[in-house]
């Protein structure tokens, strides 16, 4: 029997299983699986409140590269958590952690992804969208053709998503309650970082667009 393609994730919380307690709340990456046949199998490792350089001090990239296996593929997206104080710097640490999974990646034989973060929904007063990640997508773009990588641009991505439903209509992708909507939210919740099953369901979307332009061969196994 011919063994599946593994994809593995390395990401933030906007890729990352939620808790039942957060529900609705979801990272793309727990509706990835949906998107392809039985032939893949998808391995979320995604973790909320990571960095590039977190993620691999607890151990869990270390993890990903113990089961990863030549002709499988390793999904990277960090750029939230990195701007935080235990984060990375853009065009230095950044780059050089992001460096350790491309690596890591290609010596099992595996293909590495890179993948720019996600805009949080951030408008300013024309209604444009306002990119509040700082260098981080700029600097993996850059590293992404420095070490030949290839890349899905997420940022560009779900800018124009975000853009083309406007103020108002983008609040359904995100966890957005007014008081006793919701019973996970009774006091109500205006997040404009992490998704609602809709969101991951329409930015899962937008990666395998990526996949799509990329050529990549997993694109046989994406579900009609």
């Amino acid at each position: 029997m011919k063994r599946p393609v593994h994809i593995f994730l390395a990401g933030d919380s906007t890729v990352a299983h939620c808790p039942p307690q957060e529900a609705p709340m979801a990272g793309w990456g727990q509706v990835f699986q949906s998107f392809f046949t039985e032939d893949v199998k998808v391995h979320n490792h995604a973790k909320g409140g990571a960095s590039t350089n977190s993620f691999i001090e607890e151990g869990r990239l270390e993890t990903i590269l113990e089961s990863i296996q030549p002709g499988d593929y390793l999904f990277i997206q960090f750029g939230h958590n990195d701007q935080k104080t235990y984060g990375t710097e853009a065009f230095t640490t950044y780059q050089s952690y992001l460096t350790e999974y491309i690596r890591g990646a290609r010596e099992k034989g595996a293909t590495p992804i890179l993948i720019t973060s996600v805009h949080r929904r951030n408008f300013d007063k024309n209604e444009t969208i306002v990119n509040t990640l700082g260098d981080y997508p700029k600097s993996m773009m850059q590293l992404a053709e420095k070490e030949d990588v290839q890349l899905i641009d997420l940022w560009s991505k779900t800018a124009k998503l975000y853009q083309s439903l406007g103020v108002e209509g983008s609040k359904q992708l995100f966890t957005w309650f007014d008081a006793n909507e919701h019973p996970n939210y009774p006091a109500g919740i205006q997040d404009n970082t992490h998704f609602c099953e809709t969101g991951a369901s329409e930015v899962g979307k937008l990666v395998i667009e990526g996949i799509r332009e990329l050529q990549l061969p997993i694109v046989s196994l994406v579900k009609d």
